[in-house]
């Protein structure tokens, strides 16, 4: 899928905020401790996203409570959804100077449409001498999810299933948007975060 930059400036796929907080101490000590351990761009950024994939388990998976949003929390607490976990990775490639931007699909919430639906966020990133951007998934692996780092044929945790309503939101953003923000920061524990969660942007 082609995805369109919500900001044509690349510079806007590299800045800090209150959520990507690259600039946050924790995140640049763990960036430079994966680019320590790879040297290069490409496998810095597979490094990356298989530490936010691996390390940092998924709250629905791990049943932890706990509701981070701030890339810094994410890495401190190693834990969160795939919103919170999209915003480290966002946070640990722009800290070494890697494009990266947040993207969104619209999901079922069980086998198919009768469940409802919500959004899931995942990552693009945008390697030097690249010519386009390639969606990665940090969700976190587990039966039946099989998410990889390949930039040339992407492999994602949910491939979306159009005969039950699912779709792949063609934008790509430079800050988390505004309806996923919201869910986040209102939600005082995962159960409130689930009744909260967006059903579309």
């Amino acid at each position: 899928m082609e995805l369109i930059q919500q900001n044509p400036d690349i510079h806007a796929y590299l800045a800090s905020d209150e959520v990507i907080d690259h600039w946050h101490p924790l995140v640049q000590e763990t960036a430079d401790g994966l680019w320590s351990a790879t040297g290069d761009a490409y496998s810095y950024a597979k490094a990356a996203f298989e530490f936010v994939r691996d390390v940092i388990p998924h709250s629905a998976d791990s049943g932890d409570p706990r509701v981070s949003w701030r890339a810094s929390d994410v890495l401190g607490t190693r834990n969160g959804i795939c919103y919170a976990k999209s915003h480290a990775l966002v946070a640990l490639l722009r800290a070494q100077g890697i494009p990266a931007g947040l993207c969104y699909q619209r999901l079922t919430l069980g086998e198919d449409r009768s469940s409802g639906h919500a959004v899931h966020g995942l990552v693009a990133v945008r390697l030097p001498g690249a010519e386009r951007w390639s969606r990665v998934d940090p969700r976190g692996n587990k039966p039946g999810v099989d998410a990889r780092f390949t930039l040339e044929q992407e492999q994602l945790a949910f491939p979306v299933r159009p005969e039950q309503g699912e779709f792949d939101h063609p934008e790509l953003y430079a800050a988390a948007h505004p309806a996923v923000l919201k869910a986040l920061r209102e939600s005082a524990d995962r159960t409130a975060l689930w009744r909260n969660l967006p059903t579309a942007l």
